[in-house]
């Protein structure tokens, strides 16, 4: 049953399942065409600046600053400074159309590149691997490095948008063409748009230290796995496979969920505040000010919970319905107790984590260490007898079965935070070694185990469909409030459009211009993320598989098959974001090419028409139009996406019923109970989640 459930689990979760296994569930945060929907917007108000500048011109260069402007070249003129905005938002949609297609072309080979090499590690010869493998994951890091200019430039374009139309608001205030609310207003807006600024700085900073933490969970990986197989008891072969999983688990939940860290909207969240202060606060919590950990650190902790489920779960080895197995707890050769080896485990996490920062994360991490350290102490003050009267037995049973509880349902939140796949597979070097030697689970509850990751699975994407269905309700509100600016913006004439309506509609287009720069800041961070991968992997992990001595282990699966896999894993991940990348940078391709280049093209052709003739008006008419239409396209095809992920959401959890669950024998109620409550504790919705 145990190697039925173990090839069951695996062929649910191949390179293939698992790339739509993260599209799944990042789809709420990588929803492209929701957050392309200021765009249309954005290209209309172009165009009505294009019209407005053809009014009464003046200039806004009265009190300048003292270095002079930094981005309007026309300052004597305010209709110029209106045409320089038109001109650059019509290079920065151009630029993105074309930067976002090359993407989508070269992300597309990434899944070609990673079977290659997989290949290549499954060759037995160490030289093959040594002589090859370099090529093939240099070629995945050029194509991140290639993305990663293309998405660099595109983010340039819209910031130099941003930063003219700032400029000129600013020189407007300073012209004193403003008093009363409406000055307020400006300098609100303005003071707004700082605090985004120094919130996409934040998250550079964030980025660089993402990097770091990937190197770091790489040399931790390797350290747990000597640790664990360096003092590994005869006899615990079993076990010892489980926890190089739980290992390896660590470090592509460190990796998944910096991405997700990455997708995470707090942005939006930012956007749908009204008034400075609450953005500053947004702001103060983004940076972690709250606590002293940021998301990267709580990324780290979270990244402990499969090595906490891990270990507290051996302890079912000892456990025999009511009574506990007492001669296997004690090494009658060495006399020592066997506790002794998971006191070490759990003292070495527990130590790992008093290094990182605090918040409520790692106090419950903390906690759990503590509760199974307590345990191995407990059991080992028994074990030399073989004996312990019948109370205090039920006492050590329960405290067992509460730590197994906690640590599931801290794995939960684990996989709620970091948006991991509840059902992962096992690296190939490892599933190659477990299916020769036919191995069973260590704690011999394959069964409940299985159970666990189909409830996860289910509670992941229940709560990923909530998530998307209430960011589509948002996308639904916003889209309302764009079509009523666009109507009003239609209903302009010439001879009702003051220095006020020009003013409201620079501060929109700001902020239309910069909910699409934020995404391309998020593709700025996913590809030096797939391309410092691959330099890790190049560099630090290749380097260490091929200095690796053969070291004689009882275990068939030694180092240099640890080693190879965690190359696996890296390629993999690497490969898992690029093709989520691919997903995003199709979707972007398709909303451009459908319902923004058209427009584009339009407001060039409007930007050099003579406006006293009748072909602008009706050039103009013309745009209005077209970009309310396109408003009504991107909600067409919002909906239609949502529909398609419902059907793919229901397809992937009746394939795990049918395949996995289905093979299962029938589970005890209170097993069952116990289970969904330790799964549901860990994806309720705490604020501790956003960062």
């Amino acid at each position: 049953m145990d190697l039925q459930i173990a090839k069951t689990t695996q062929s649910l979760t191949t390179a293939e399942e698992m790339r739509n296994q993260t599209k799944l569930v990042m789809q709420p945060y990588a929803n492209w065409e929701e957050y392309l929907t200021p765009a249309p917007l954005s290209v209309a108000i172009l165009g009505e600046l294009v019209f407005i500048s053809s009014k009464e011109d003046f200039s806004i260069n009265k009190n300048p600053p003292k270095d002079g402007y930094q981005h309007i070249k026309y300052p004597e003129s305010f209709r110029a400074c209106l045409m320089q905005v038109c001109n650059s938002g019509w290079w920065a949609f151009n630029e993105a159309h074309k930067n976002m297609d090359q993407i989508r072309l070269h992300t597309m080979t990434v899944p070609d590149h990673m079977k290659t090499a997989v290949k290549i590690l499954f060759q037995g010869n160490d030289e093959v691997v040594k002589a090859h493998l370099p090529d093939q994951l240099e070629n995945i890091r050029v194509i991140a490095d290639d993305c990663l200019e293309l998405a660099t430039s595109t983010e340039k374009r819209f910031t130099d948008v941003i930063n003219i139309i700032q400029e000129l608001l600013e020189a407007c205030v300073n012209a004193e063409h403003f008093y009363g609310e409406e000055l307020e207003v400006i300098k609100k807006t303005m003071e707004e748009n700082k605090i985004r600024k120094q919130s996409s700085e934040e998250d550079v900073k964030r980025s660089e230290k993402a990097i770091q933490s990937m190197e770091k969970a790489m040399k931790e990986a390797q350290e747990s796995y000597e640790a664990a197989m360096n003092s590994l008891p005869s006899g615990w072969d079993m076990i010892g496979m489980d926890i190089v999983e739980a290992v390896s688990e660590t470090f592509s939940t460190v990796v998944t969920g910096l991405a997700s860290g990455l997708n995470n909207p707090i942005s939006l969240m930012c956007n749908s505040l009204n008034n400075t202060g609450a953005i500053a606060e947004t702001c103060k919590y983004i940076k972690g000010e709250d606590s002293s950990a940021d998301g990267v650190d709580k990324i780290n902790i979270y990244s402990k919970s499969a090595e906490i489920l891990k270990w507290a779960e051996s302890f079912q080895k000892f456990v025999h319905d009511n009574s506990i197995d007492w001669k296997s707890l004690y090494d009658q050769k060495r006399k020592t107790p066997n506790t002794d080896f998971l006191k070490k485990q759990f003292i070495r996490i527990k130590s790992s984590l008093e290094k990182k920062p605090t918040c409520n994360a790692n106090t419950s991490a903390q906690g759990l260490c503590k509760q199974a350290i307590q345990i191995c102490e407990d059991l080992a003050v028994y074990a030399p007898d073989g004996k312990c009267e019948e109370a205090k037995t039920k006492e050590l049973i329960e405290k067992i079965r509460k730590l197994t509880e906690s640590a599931r349902a801290f794995d939960s939140k684990s996989k709620d935070v970091t948006k991991s796949p509840a059902l992962t597979p096992k690296p190939p070097m490892m599933f190659k070694e477990e299916s020769k030697s036919g191995k069973k689970s260590s704690s011999g509850r394959a069964s409940e185990n299985a159970r666990f990751r189909i409830e996860q699975s289910r509670a992941q994407l229940n709560k990923t469909r909530e998530t998307y269905e209430k960011s589509v309700e948002n996308m639904e509100k916003n889209q309302k409030e764009l079509t009523e600016i666009l109507i009003s913006m239609r209903n302009c004439e010439i001879k009702e459009i003051d220095f006020n309506t020009t003013i409201q509609m620079l501060v929109k287009g700001m902020d239309a211009m910069g909910r699409v720069k934020e995404q391309w800041e998020k593709m700025v961070r996913f590809f030096q993320m797939v391309s410092n991968i691959v330099k890790i992997s190049l560099t630090k992990t290749l380097k260490d598989f091929v200095s690796t001595s053969e070291k004689t282990q009882s275990l068939s699966y030694n180092a240099k098959l640890f080693s190879k896999d965690l190359l696996y894993n890296q390629a993999f991940q690497a490969s898992n974001i690029a093709s989520l990348v691919h997903m995003i940078s199709a979707c972007y391709t398709e909303v451009s090419e459908k319902y923004l280049m058209d427009r584009v093209s339009s407001l060039g052709k409007l930007m050099t028409m003579d406006k006293e003739k009748p072909e602008f008006k009706k050039e103009r008419l013309q745009l209005q139009n077209s970009c309310d239409e396109a408003q009504r396209g991107i909600l067409r095809l919002v909906l239609k996406n949502k529909e398609e992920f419902e059907k793919k959401s229901d397809s992937r959890l009746e394939k795990i019923d049918n395949e996995l669950l289905a093979i299962l024998p029938k589970a005890a109620p209170e097993e069952m109970k116990s289970i969904q409550a330790a799964v549901q504790s860990g994806f309720i919705e705490e604020d501790e989640n956003y960062f």
